[in-house]
């Protein structure tokens, strides 16, 4: 515990206050401060921080990182608490009863054989390449979520636009969970394997970039996996930055219309500082209105990891969605799969406000832009 406290200069985070006042989990639970969890670890009160709720309840949205004066690295701080907790034998309450956390433990078997490819049938890719698209959990999300959404849209509209740029990608058949959620609920030696064997695939398939749709799977593979993909010169990038280089360079074009606004996910905005890609995208299909909470103060989905979703998730994206359809756009753009699965059940079912006030449409950039692609 003291060594993540150093790593992570967490001993700073007692002086202001800061990351309790910007944090989004503070304003709905009055129990909940960043620099409360802190003050415990500093104190050595180990065990009350491995049994303490509070612990699982950070989204690690790196909304109070970003506020902070002293530069703590506070999100690393949880992720180091959780990992501790998890070794002593305590977990988080996962939604969906655990069972996205249970295939991504299946996935780390080694002589795992899969059939997931099914969604690409129709589309043009290869085993190996240069570019290799990083499916993730697309193909699983889309049996546990297709009541309300279809993830796996996400990865035909990803490859439909590098189709008609001239790419065709490679496509892994074994590819395993990028462990993102694992790793972020204390089990490093479960994501550990799961890094290891998707390393070991994307070095065999020849390629030179890996583009992934998913900001999770992006910011696991580009910081997690760095050491592991080091000395490969391997580029990772999200879908946004390649479609926008696509339109600067390959004159790549989409036919406009409507008004959108657009949604920041946590990992590719705060975590990884990617706000302009999407934009671009999004200016060149239509008119772009942002929310008031946008860019580095956009508000967080609610969930992370599966983890976190509960009542106070739901008033988050309601919020949100409400905040979105405040612009007077047409339809909320986000790009991230699990921001547009939260998002979308959050009106799947029975809702604490008036219908009107978040009926927007909510699409995912790839899918928006996949539709709109000129020439097509």
């Amino acid at each position: 515990m003291k060594q993540i406290i150093r790593n992570t200069k967490a001993y700073y985070c007692v002086e202001c206050g800061k990351c309790t006042g910007s944090c989004p989990v503070a304003r709905g639970n009055e129990f909940f401060s960043p620099r409360l969890i802190v003050e415990r670890a500093l104190s050595g009160m180990k065990q009350d921080i491995e049994g303490d709720r509070e612990l699982w309840a950070c989204l690690t949205c790196e909304a109070c990182s970003k506020k902070c004066p002293s530069t703590v690295k506070y999100s690393e701080f949880i992720r180091g608490m959780r990992k501790m907790a998890f070794d002593s034998g305590f977990t988080s309450r996962c939604s969906q009863g655990g069972l996205l956390h249970s295939i991504q433990r299946i996935h780390s078997i080694k002589d795992l054989v899969q059939d997931r490819l099914d969604w690409a049938k129709d589309l043009k890719t290869s085993k190996k390449g240069e570019v290799l698209y990083f499916t993730g959990c697309l193909p699983y999300f889309e049996n546990l979520f297709s009541a309300f959404v279809s993830p796996i849209e996400i990865a035909k509209s990803t490859v439909k636009i590098l189709n008609f740029a001239g790419i065709v990608p490679a496509i892994l058949q074994n590819e395993r969970c990028c462990g993102h959620d694992l790793l972020w609920t204390g089990d490093s030696e479960t994501f550990q394997k799961l890094a290891r064997l998707n390393t070991e695939m994307i070095k065999e398939s020849g390629a030179s970039r890996v583009v992934t749709s998913c900001p999770e799977c992006l910011r696991t593979l580009k910081l997690d996996y760095a050491d592991l993909l080091e000395s490969t010169g391997i580029e990772i990038m999200h879908i946004s930055e390649l479609i926008s280089s696509l339109m600067k360079n390959n004159g790549i074009k989409f036919n406009r219309s409507g008004i959108m606004t657009y949604h920041d996910p946590c990992r590719l905005g705060r975590h990884l500082g990617i706000y302009d890609a999407p934009r671009d995208v999004i200016k060149s299909m239509g008119e772009l209105v942002e929310m008031g909470n946008h860019m580095a103060e956009s508000s967080c989905c609610g969930v992370s990891a599966w983890a976190t979703c509960e009542s106070m998730s739901k008033q988050m994206q309601v919020n949100r969605l409400i905040e979105a359809k405040s612009t007077g756009s047409d339809t909320l753009i986000t790009s991230c799969p699990k921001c547009l699965i939260h998002l979308k059940c959050a009106v799947h079912n029975q809702i604490p406000v008036e219908k009107e006030k978040v009926d927007i449409r909510i699409e995912d950039l790839a899918v928006a832009a996949g539709k709109a692609l000129a020439g097509d």
